[in-house]
Protein backbone atom coordinates (compact mmCIF):
# COMPACT_ATOMS: atom_id res chain seq x y z
CA UNK A 1 0.00 0.00 0.00
CA UNK A 2 1.54 3.26 -1.01
CA UNK A 3 1.98 5.93 1.56
CA UNK A 4 -1.36 8.10 2.71
CA UNK A 5 -1.45 11.76 1.55
CA UNK A 6 -1.10 13.42 -1.74
CA UNK A 7 0.00 16.74 -2.81
CA UNK A 8 -2.54 19.76 -4.46
CA UNK A 9 -4.75 22.08 -3.32
CA UNK A 10 -7.71 21.19 -1.93
CA UNK A 11 -10.65 21.20 -4.03
CA UNK A 12 -13.41 24.56 -3.17
CA UNK A 13 -17.09 23.47 -2.63
CA UNK A 14 -19.21 24.92 -5.90
CA UNK A 15 -20.94 27.86 -4.81
CA UNK A 16 -24.35 27.05 -4.05
CA UNK A 17 -27.03 29.59 -3.85
CA UNK A 18 -28.23 30.32 -0.21
CA UNK A 19 -31.88 29.89 0.38
CA UNK A 20 -34.27 32.30 2.50
CA UNK A 21 -34.02 31.73 6.29
CA UNK A 22 -36.83 31.35 8.66
CA UNK A 23 -36.16 31.12 12.52
CA UNK A 24 -35.31 29.15 14.40
CA UNK A 25 -34.05 26.03 12.78
CA UNK A 26 -37.56 24.93 11.94
CA UNK A 27 -38.97 22.58 9.54
CA UNK A 28 -40.41 24.93 6.53
CA UNK A 29 -42.24 23.81 3.72
CA UNK A 30 -41.24 22.75 0.19
CA UNK A 31 -40.49 25.70 -2.14
CA UNK A 32 -39.38 28.29 0.50
CA UNK A 33 -36.34 29.65 -0.63
CA UNK A 34 -34.81 31.44 -3.13
CA UNK A 35 -34.38 29.96 -6.51
CA UNK A 36 -34.21 26.05 -5.63
CA UNK A 37 -35.42 24.28 -7.81
CA UNK A 38 -37.13 21.61 -7.60
CA UNK A 39 -34.65 18.58 -6.73
CA UNK A 40 -31.82 20.67 -6.43
CA UNK A 41 -29.13 20.66 -4.23
CA UNK A 42 -29.77 23.10 -1.00
CA UNK A 43 -27.44 24.39 1.23
CA UNK A 44 -27.76 26.01 4.72
CA UNK A 45 -24.80 27.92 6.04
CA UNK A 46 -24.53 27.61 10.10
CA UNK A 47 -22.33 29.38 12.51
CA UNK A 48 -21.34 27.37 15.60
CA UNK A 49 -19.60 27.27 18.37
CA UNK A 50 -16.35 24.51 18.41
CA UNK A 51 -15.80 22.52 21.65
CA UNK A 52 -12.47 24.63 22.69
CA UNK A 53 -15.19 27.65 22.52
CA UNK A 54 -14.02 29.08 19.53
CA UNK A 55 -16.64 30.08 16.10
CA UNK A 56 -16.72 28.60 12.62
CA UNK A 57 -18.81 28.37 10.01
CA UNK A 58 -20.28 25.22 8.81
CA UNK A 59 -21.85 24.44 5.66
CA UNK A 60 -24.93 21.65 5.35
CA UNK A 61 -25.66 20.58 1.86
CA UNK A 62 -28.99 17.99 1.61
CA UNK A 63 -29.68 16.32 -1.66
CA UNK A 64 -32.92 14.88 -1.49
CA UNK A 65 -32.69 12.85 -5.06
CA UNK A 66 -29.30 11.10 -4.23
CA UNK A 67 -30.64 10.40 -0.45
CA UNK A 68 -27.04 12.35 0.59
CA UNK A 69 -26.63 14.70 2.69
CA UNK A 70 -22.70 16.73 3.38
CA UNK A 71 -21.35 19.11 6.12
CA UNK A 72 -18.39 20.36 5.76
CA UNK A 73 -16.12 23.46 8.45
CA UNK A 74 -12.81 24.94 8.51
CA UNK A 75 -11.09 24.63 12.22
CA UNK A 76 -8.63 27.69 13.41
CA UNK A 77 -5.84 25.73 12.83
CA UNK A 78 -7.00 25.37 9.14
CA UNK A 79 -8.03 21.87 8.59
CA UNK A 80 -11.10 21.24 6.45
CA UNK A 81 -13.01 18.45 7.80
CA UNK A 82 -15.90 17.26 5.77
CA UNK A 83 -19.10 14.98 7.04
CA UNK A 84 -20.90 13.11 4.05
CA UNK A 85 -23.81 10.57 4.68
CA UNK A 86 -25.12 8.48 1.81
CA UNK A 87 -28.70 6.68 2.68
CA UNK A 88 -29.05 5.04 -0.38
CA UNK A 89 -25.55 2.59 0.13
CA UNK A 90 -25.99 2.93 4.27
CA UNK A 91 -22.27 5.15 4.14
CA UNK A 92 -21.08 7.85 5.59
CA UNK A 93 -17.59 9.44 4.61
CA UNK A 94 -15.30 11.19 6.95
CA UNK A 95 -12.62 13.45 5.22
CA UNK A 96 -9.70 15.55 7.23
CA UNK A 97 -6.99 17.62 4.89
CA UNK A 98 -4.66 19.03 7.42
CA UNK A 99 -2.27 21.35 6.65
CA UNK A 100 1.21 19.84 6.47
CA UNK A 101 3.80 21.30 8.27
CA UNK A 102 6.98 22.13 5.58
CA UNK A 103 9.46 22.43 7.89
CA UNK A 104 9.38 18.75 9.26
CA UNK A 105 9.31 18.14 5.86
CA UNK A 106 5.66 17.22 5.39
CA UNK A 107 3.95 18.44 1.61
CA UNK A 108 1.45 20.82 1.45
CA UNK A 109 -1.63 19.36 3.35
CA UNK A 110 -2.20 15.77 4.34
CA UNK A 111 -5.94 14.01 3.06
CA UNK A 112 -7.30 10.85 5.07
CA UNK A 113 -10.85 9.26 4.50
CA UNK A 114 -12.66 7.57 6.94
CA UNK A 115 -15.43 5.05 5.70
CA UNK A 116 -17.98 3.46 8.13
CA UNK A 117 -21.78 2.25 8.33
CA UNK A 118 -24.03 4.61 8.40
CA UNK A 119 -27.05 4.21 10.99
CA UNK A 120 -30.25 5.70 9.78
CA UNK A 121 -30.99 7.27 13.05
CA UNK A 122 -27.88 9.15 13.29
CA UNK A 123 -28.78 12.30 11.63
CA UNK A 124 -31.93 13.66 10.21
CA UNK A 125 -33.23 12.30 6.73
CA UNK A 126 -31.95 14.38 3.24
CA UNK A 127 -35.64 15.49 2.34
CA UNK A 128 -35.45 17.45 6.04
CA UNK A 129 -32.37 18.74 5.83
CA UNK A 130 -33.40 20.22 2.66
CA UNK A 131 -36.02 22.04 4.33
CA UNK A 132 -34.51 23.17 7.27
CA UNK A 133 -33.95 27.58 7.17
CA UNK A 134 -32.56 29.90 9.66
CA UNK A 135 -33.68 33.75 9.80
CA UNK A 136 -30.23 35.13 11.59
CA UNK A 137 -27.33 33.87 9.99
CA UNK A 138 -25.34 35.74 12.40
CA UNK A 139 -26.54 33.85 15.54
CA UNK A 140 -24.16 31.44 16.64
CA UNK A 141 -25.54 27.83 17.56
CA UNK A 142 -24.54 25.37 19.95
CA UNK A 143 -25.38 21.79 19.58
CA UNK A 144 -28.29 20.90 22.39
CA UNK A 145 -26.92 17.46 23.01
CA UNK A 146 -23.56 15.99 23.50
CA UNK A 147 -23.36 12.39 22.17
CA UNK A 148 -20.79 10.04 23.33
CA UNK A 149 -17.51 9.84 21.95
CA UNK A 150 -16.73 6.96 19.44
CA UNK A 151 -13.47 5.48 18.77
CA UNK A 152 -12.83 2.57 16.38
CA UNK A 153 -9.70 0.74 14.45
CA UNK A 154 -9.50 0.76 10.94
CA UNK A 155 -8.03 -2.00 10.03
CA UNK A 156 -9.13 -2.43 6.35
CA UNK A 157 -7.95 0.22 3.46
CA UNK A 158 -10.51 1.41 0.41
CA UNK A 159 -9.61 0.78 -3.07
CA UNK A 160 -10.12 3.75 -4.11
CA UNK A 161 -10.84 2.89 -8.04
CA UNK A 162 -13.39 0.57 -7.25
CA UNK A 163 -14.75 3.01 -4.83
CA UNK A 164 -17.84 4.31 -6.26
CA UNK A 165 -18.79 0.39 -6.60
CA UNK A 166 -19.10 1.26 -1.83
CA UNK A 167 -20.80 4.69 -2.61
CA UNK A 168 -20.74 7.09 -6.10
CA UNK A 169 -19.98 9.97 -3.30
CA UNK A 170 -16.17 8.66 -2.48
CA UNK A 171 -14.93 9.59 -5.83
CA UNK A 172 -15.04 12.73 -5.48
CA UNK A 173 -14.97 13.31 -1.64
CA UNK A 174 -11.73 11.54 -1.69
CA UNK A 175 -9.82 12.30 -4.27
CA UNK A 176 -6.99 14.06 -2.60
CA UNK A 177 -6.87 10.86 -0.37
CA UNK A 178 -6.32 8.02 -2.75
CA UNK A 179 -3.99 6.02 -0.68
CA UNK A 180 -5.28 6.83 2.92
CA UNK A 181 -9.07 5.56 2.41
CA UNK A 182 -9.51 3.29 5.86
CA UNK A 183 -12.92 1.49 6.97
CA UNK A 184 -12.91 -1.08 9.51
CA UNK A 185 -13.57 -5.44 9.10
CA UNK A 186 -17.31 -5.55 10.69
CA UNK A 187 -18.66 -2.35 8.44
CA UNK A 188 -16.74 -4.73 5.31
CA UNK A 189 -19.10 -7.47 6.20
CA UNK A 190 -22.19 -5.77 6.50
CA UNK A 191 -21.49 -4.37 2.78
CA UNK A 192 -20.09 -7.41 1.48
CA UNK A 193 -23.68 -9.13 2.78
CA UNK A 194 -25.57 -6.08 0.84
CA UNK A 195 -23.92 -6.96 -2.53
CA UNK A 196 -20.85 -4.67 -2.73
CA UNK A 197 -17.96 -6.53 -4.56
CA UNK A 198 -14.58 -7.43 -2.23
CA UNK A 199 -12.60 -5.37 -4.86
CA UNK A 200 -13.17 -2.44 -2.68
CA UNK A 201 -11.61 -3.67 0.08
CA UNK A 202 -7.79 -4.06 0.80
CA UNK A 203 -6.04 -5.89 3.78
CA UNK A 204 -3.82 -4.05 5.97
CA UNK A 205 -1.60 -6.10 8.20
CA UNK A 206 -3.26 -8.17 10.30
CA UNK A 207 -4.97 -7.59 13.32
CA UNK A 208 -2.01 -9.22 15.31
CA UNK A 209 0.87 -7.53 13.63
CA UNK A 210 -0.89 -4.12 14.10
CA UNK A 211 -0.96 -4.95 18.26
CA UNK A 212 2.37 -5.43 18.06
CA UNK A 213 2.99 -2.19 16.80
CA UNK A 214 3.41 1.10 19.01
CA UNK A 215 1.31 4.61 18.64
CA UNK A 216 2.89 6.65 16.33
CA UNK A 217 3.33 9.38 19.72
CA UNK A 218 6.03 6.80 21.54
CA UNK A 219 7.84 6.12 18.06
CA UNK A 220 11.11 8.46 18.00
CA UNK A 221 12.04 7.37 14.45
CA UNK A 222 9.90 9.20 11.68
CA UNK A 223 10.43 6.10 9.31
CA UNK A 224 9.11 3.46 11.36
CA UNK A 225 5.69 2.00 10.82
CA UNK A 226 3.02 2.89 13.51
CA UNK A 227 -0.42 2.94 14.72
CA UNK A 228 -1.90 6.72 14.01
CA UNK A 229 -4.86 8.19 15.88
CA UNK A 230 -6.73 11.10 14.24
CA UNK A 231 -9.32 12.69 15.96
CA UNK A 232 -12.36 14.97 14.85
CA UNK A 233 -15.48 16.47 15.72
CA UNK A 234 -18.86 17.08 14.60
CA UNK A 235 -19.47 20.39 16.07
CA UNK A 236 -22.95 20.82 15.45
CA UNK A 237 -25.58 18.67 13.20
CA UNK A 238 -29.26 17.92 12.76
CA UNK A 239 -29.63 14.31 14.29
CA UNK A 240 -33.11 14.03 15.32
CA UNK A 241 -36.68 15.45 14.26
CA UNK A 242 -39.19 16.93 16.77
CA UNK A 243 -42.81 16.28 16.66
CA UNK A 244 -45.42 18.69 17.58
CA UNK A 245 -48.83 18.51 19.23
CA UNK A 246 -52.13 20.72 17.41
CA UNK A 247 -55.24 21.05 19.18
CA UNK A 248 -56.41 21.23 15.52
CA UNK A 249 -54.49 18.29 13.78
CA UNK A 250 -54.96 14.70 15.05
CA UNK A 251 -51.50 13.35 14.74
CA UNK A 252 -47.97 14.71 15.83
CA UNK A 253 -46.61 16.56 13.37
CA UNK A 254 -42.59 17.45 12.48
CA UNK A 255 -42.16 20.92 13.45
CA UNK A 256 -38.52 21.51 14.01
CA UNK A 257 -34.69 19.81 14.61
CA UNK A 258 -32.64 18.33 17.95
CA UNK A 259 -28.96 19.08 16.87
CA UNK A 260 -26.21 17.32 18.44
CA UNK A 261 -22.60 17.35 19.27
CA UNK A 262 -19.65 14.14 18.48
CA UNK A 263 -16.46 13.48 18.51
CA UNK A 264 -14.97 10.21 16.76
CA UNK A 265 -11.53 8.84 17.25
CA UNK A 266 -9.79 6.80 13.95
CA UNK A 267 -6.87 4.61 14.72
CA UNK A 268 -5.37 3.43 11.84
CA UNK A 269 -1.75 1.85 10.25
CA UNK A 270 0.59 4.27 8.92
CA UNK A 271 3.87 3.01 6.81
CA UNK A 272 6.08 5.52 8.65
CA UNK A 273 5.70 8.27 11.51
CA UNK A 274 6.40 11.25 8.87
CA UNK A 275 2.33 10.32 7.99
CA UNK A 276 1.50 11.01 11.49
CA UNK A 277 3.35 14.03 13.48
CA UNK A 278 -0.13 15.43 14.78
CA UNK A 279 0.22 12.23 17.05
CA UNK A 280 3.73 13.25 18.93
CA UNK A 281 2.19 13.01 21.81
CA UNK A 282 1.62 9.40 23.53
Amino acid sequence: MRPPGRCGVPRASPALLLLTLLVPLLWAPRGVGAGAGAGAPSELRVRVRLPDGQVTEESLQADSDADSISLELRKPDGTLISFTADFKKDVKIFRALILGELEKGQSQFQALCFVTRLHHNEIIPSEAMAKLRQKNPRAVRQAEEVRGPEQMHMDIAVNFSQGALLSPHLRNVCAEAVDAIYTRQEDVRFWLEQGVDGSVFEALPKASEQVLLPRCGQVGDRGKPCICRYGLSLAWYPCMLKYCHGRDRPAPYKCGIRSCQKNYSFDFYVPQKQLCLWDEDP
